[in-house]
């Protein structure tokens, strides 16, 4: 339930903080007076989009905070899902708005999405505004209502998750052979050229090696000639160098037994002449395989010619991009090849999922029918003393193609007067008496969806007398098993109360601001006293107030023994 509301610059708020009660609440003040501005402070803590311009003028940013006890709602699956702290059945919802259009959604002082704190204000609250009245005409609200009253929290959602399953497998069935017709159309074309790759037998990394290999075929004469020149002048016996150095190299070596100073020249000496050796004996083996084999030369230039035609062909720049476009064909292929398989498999997935679908939508519409008769008759003889004594109220059933909601609609028919056929509710009902179904619709499903807290915005426009107190004994008794706040103009219904609160405006040096105000039992009387008689305060006024407030708790009294 809601405990503490606290805003602060919000529109024509600057500061306000109330604490609210078990029970029902009443709201009162003058039109005008600010009761639509806290509603809408409140359902921005819900996760409702903010608006820059309710920020009040000349602040920089407004606040609003509001404390809910939750310990007895089992809300701590939604806190660990959302990694958020469980604070002993305390939660803080506060949002933040600055005048640049910013916004904050904290939850417990933890930011949040305004998904996140929009999916746990409508499981803590719900308000009741006179637009959602309409709603009372809309298929999906109607048979939400239905689904509510039959207790079900099974079948519904197993349904909606197995059509959810069908949905899929259609989308991918269709996507399987969209896939499948699209690759037929290819088939040829993808073959052949898939074929051409495979049978020329592509290698990683090999353009690079039969271009260098052509690059020594073609050079082959001068590359061993300026190796025999090289050898020659390293080995050649007349004035090869390796051994003129190695003489010398000796007779350093030698040297070091008479003038040790020379040793570390020698050795190095030594090291070059070794060296020069490794050099000459590898220009020699190098000598040995360079050499023309004009077939190998054909050859290496007709792969290289068939290779640069692949590369060109496909627009490539390497065998490998030309390997991954092969492998990309092959994959093609095999699904070609299983489409068929896949395809089947698909199908009768589908089939199976559709069954489970339908025997699903069958129980589900059990359940439907079965509670319609109760729910008819409970609201029938709820509205009844309500103005309606002739009215008459079905629910009609049609089939429709499986969607997420089932196999059929309802819609509720509804007739007021004894010569009066039975129409849809949008159809023929009036304002006053949509907003009395639609007080009766959500007092009977309000025990179902264990709700801490409704806000009843003005539902009891319209009404007046007798009426609006039979409505205020509805909404007196909805608050016997949850929270509910009532903003209200009728006294009958203000009487109903177990706390009383004002809205009011004040006007300061240079602004005007709005507040509200928990009413003391006096200041209760003179409020429900002017309600009763208008601007001007009459003793009968409020001796009829005294009265309707006296009598209000001696029922109460009375329903306690």
């Amino acid at each position: 339930m809601l405990k503490k509301l606290y805003i602060q610059n919000y529109a024509l708020i600057d500061s306000l903080e109330i604490a609210f009660h078990q029970g029902l609440s009443v709201v009162t003040g003058e039109t005008g007076a600010g009761k639509s501005i806290i509603l809408g402070a409140i359902g921005l803590i819900l996760g409702q989009r903010a608006d820059a311009k309710s920020v009040k003028n000349g602040t920089s940013r407004c606040l609003i905070e509001g404390t809910f006890d939750i310990a007895a709602y089992g809300l701590e699956p939604f806190f660990e899902e959302n990694d958020l702290e469980y604070e002993q059945g305390i939660c803080l919802m506060r949002r933040e708005l600055t005048s640049t259009g910013k916004s904050r959604a904290l939850i417990n002082d933890t930011p949040v999405t305004l998904a996140q704190m929009k999916e746990l204000g409508s499981r803590l609250l719900d308000i009741h505004s006179q637009h959602q009245n309409l709603l009372l005409g809309d298929a999906r609200f109607q048979l939400n209502v239905l689904d509510l009253w039959t207790g079900d929290k099974d079948v519904l959602p197993e349904y909606k998750s197995v059509f959810a399953e069908y949905k899929r497998l259609s989308r991918q069935l269709e996507s399987l052979k969209e896939e499948a017709a699209q690759a037929r159309q290819e088939e040829d074309y993808i073959r052949f050229q898939y074929r051409q790759l495979q049978e020329a037998s592509l290698q990683e990394g090999e353009l690079e090696e039969l271009e260098d290999e052509q690059q020594t075929l073609t050079h082959a004469e001068e590359i061993k000639h300026s190796l025999f020149s090289v050898s020659d002048v390293l080995l050649g016996e007349e004035r090869g160098i390796l051994y003129a150095l190695k003489d010398s190299s000796d007779k350093l070596s030698a040297l070091t037994r008479v003038y040790p100073k020379i040793a570390e020249l020698a050795d190095r000496m030594q090291s070059d002449v070794i060296d020069l050796k490794d050099i000459a004996s590898e220009i020699d083996s190098e000598q040995e395989r360079v050499s023309f084999d004009s077939e190998r030369s054909t050859y290496v230039q007709e792969r290289l010619d068939t290779l640069y035609a692949l590369l060109q062909k496909h627009r490539m720049n390497s065998v490998t991009e030309l390997l991954n476009l092969q492998e990309q064909w092959g994959e093609k292929l095999l699904l070609i090849d299983d489409s068929d398989i896949r395809i089947s498999e698909c199908e009768k997935a589908l089939s199976l999922c559709s069954k489970r679908v339908e025997a699903l939508a069958g129980q589900l519409s059990d359940l439907r029918h079965q509670a319609a008769d109760e729910f008819r008759e409970l609201l029938t003889q709820m509205v009844r003393p309500l103005g309606m004594p002739n009215i008459r109220f079905e629910l009609l059933f049609s089939p429709k193609p499986f969607d997420e909601s089932g196999a059929e609609d309802v819609q509720f028919m509804f007739s007021a007067n004894k010569n009066q056929p039975l129409q849809p509710v949008s159809e023929t009902a009036s304002g006053g008496e949509i907003s009395r179904l639609m007080l009766c619709v959500k007092a009977l499903i309000a025990g179902k969806v264990a709700l801490p807290t409704i806000i009843f915005d003005e539902i009891d426009t319209g009404v007046s007398g007798e009426i609006a107190d039979k409505m205020g004994n509805i909404m007196r008794e909805m608050s016997c098993y949850m929270q509910v706040i009532a903003i209200t103009h009728l006294p009958q219904v203000a009487v109903k109360g177990n706390a009383h609160y004002k809205v009011y405006k004040t006007d300061q040096e240079d602004h005007t601001v709005t507040r509200i105000v928990e009413l003391t039992e006096a200041e209760r009387v003179e409020e429900i006293a002017r309600m009763l008689s208008g601007a001007e305060m009459t003793a009968a006024a409020l001796d009829n107030a005294r009265a309707l407030l006296k009598n209000v708790q001696q029922k109460a009294d009375h329903g306690k023994k």
